[in-house]
This record gives C-alpha cells, structure tokens and sequence, in this order.
C-alpha cells in the first residue's frame, strides 16, 4: 500500500528552493523536524545529494526531488511552504515559513512549535 503525502509548495518556495539547489549543488530538498527550542520542535529543511535510508519521496510536488524524514511524515502532512522576504532591520531576508493545521501553538519567537499530542 501506497500512502499519498500532501504537501505544497508556494511558486515563490520552489523558486528559492531551486537557486538554493543550484548555488550548494545538492541535488533534493530534504524536510524533516528536530526536537528543539522552547517549544519542542522545529522544521528542520536540507539540501542534500542523496536522501537518508528511510525517506520517503514526494512525487510531483516540484521540478527537483523532495524528500521527508518518514519518522515524522504523519506530522507533516497538509504541510504548505512558502517563501517570505523579511526587511525588519533593514536587510532584506528571505526565509521559508511553514504552515500545518498539525501544530497547536508557537513559541514567543515563532521558531519552534509543538503538537497537541506532544503536549
């Protein structure tokens, strides 16, 4: 049996994705979710040669291979990234930002979440 996996990607995220791909010459984007910060996890994105052992491909999400850490592949789907450009201090930055009706709530900084079931 073949599980579907539904995660998005804004045009904007596959875009930046892709130089990101071009300028550290990795070959996939890789998601996964380390335990840290205030609130327990965090997105924990990658680019890499070659997936981990138990990744699991997503088919037709981008034009560039992506994979996700099967440990947590229940807790990312529904999964939306999108790419924002920040300019709070004058600099302009770029960052991923990640949306998943899974999380229950943010830490203060909005860096690390946690899930209900976690709690």
């Amino acid at each position: 049996m073949t599980i579907a996996y539904h995660i998005t990607l804004t045009d904007n995220a596959k875009e930046h994705i892709q130089r990101l791909l071009n300028k550290e010459a990795g070959s996939a984007f890789r998601l996964s979710i380390k335990k840290t910060g205030c609130s327990g996890f965090s997105y924990a994105p990658s680019i890499v040669q070659k997936p981990a052992a138990l990744d699991v491909m997503l088919p037709n999400v981008a034009d560039f291979p992506i994979y996700i850490d099967a440990a947590y592949a229940d807790l990312l789907q529904e999964l939306q990234i999108d790419l924002i450009e920040e300019n709070a201090t004058g600099l302009k930055q770029k960052k991923l930002v990640f949306t998943n009706p899974k999380e229950s709530g943010r830490c203060g900084c909005g860096e690390s979440f946690h899930f209900a079931n976690e709690e």
